[in-house]
């Protein structure tokens, strides 16, 4: 098998090396993660827990790279990995996958062909699944149990100058940054109306809540930077926000609260 990428010995993420023995996990259905790996060594089972029993849905071996929807979507992983055999992975976090692909844009053409070929899998999959009556009740139970429900919560951005006041959900996450005014397409907290400069990006970040702790993710492509109290904080790697922050995304500044 040819890998999918080559990561040189020259690339930082080289130095980001996990080994993980057989049969242990990479990361387990329902946690919340930052990376993406890249088979190095070995092999990597991907499944999922439906009702008591596991379901396979891959293999993965050298050159395969698996965990990319937590960088992308900055969601909790629909499925979990586990060593096959003694394997050796390379790590990428946000930051070091925005570079590689602003340096090499058939990263992004390789990646969006892998997911075709995934969903076509999960179809196949789910078909058999729903032709047993057993397994279509326990799919059902697991989906409903899945169902998050946003409702208002307690923190909010606030812009001085112009007295305006973003509302955060107390669940889920919501995108922030600007209307596209091509498709009319605007993001859950729309800033066009405090950035008069365009500085933010019409997908700039995400902020969702973890427990009782706000967390704040700048999106991958997005220009200009996403500032916590002046520091500017890493593509695709959560930090956290506290009543009292300033947070800048571009020119536009806004202050951070949570009753």
């Amino acid at each position: 098998m040819s890998p999918e990428f080559v990561v040189s010995s020259r690339d930082p993420s080289a130095d980001r090396i996990l080994e993980v023995g057989a049969g242990e996990y990479v990361f387990q259905e329902g946690e919340l993660g930052t990376d993406m790996f890249i088979i190095q060594e070995g092999r990597v089972e991907i499944f999922q827990t439906v009702g008591d029993r596991d379901r396979h849905l891959a293999m993965l071996e050298r050159g395969d790279f698996f965990g990319e929807m937590s960088i992308l979507e900055e969601l909790p992983r629909n499925a979990s990995a586990r060593a096959a055999t003694p394997s050796r992975l390379i790590v990428i976090d946000g930051a070091t996958f925005d570079s590689m692909l602003r340096a090499n844009p058939e990263i992004g053409v390789r990646i969006m062909r892998k997911l075709s070929r995934r969903v076509r899998t999960t179809d196949a999959l789910l078909q058999k699944v729903l032709d047993s009556e057993e397994d279509r009740l326990e799919l059902a139970t697991k989906l409903r149990s899945q169902v998050i429900e946003v409702e208002p919560g307690p923190g909010c951005l606030g812009h001085t100058a112009s007295s305006t006041v973003f509302t955060l959900p107390a669940n889920g996450s919501v995108t922030i940054g600007r209307q596209d005014p091509v498709t009319g397409i605007s993001p859950d907290i729309d800033l066009t109306s405090v950035d008069p400069e365009r500085s933010s990006s019409r997908r700039h970040a995400k902020m969702y809540r973890e427990g009782r702790t706000y967390l704040l993710v700048e999106d991958i492509g997005a220009t200009n930077g996403t500032f916590l109290n002046g520091k500017r904080i890493r593509t695709g790697v959560p930090a956290e926000v506290k009543s009292g922050d300033q947070v800048r995304f571009g020119l536009v500044e806004l202050a951070f609260s949570c009753d």
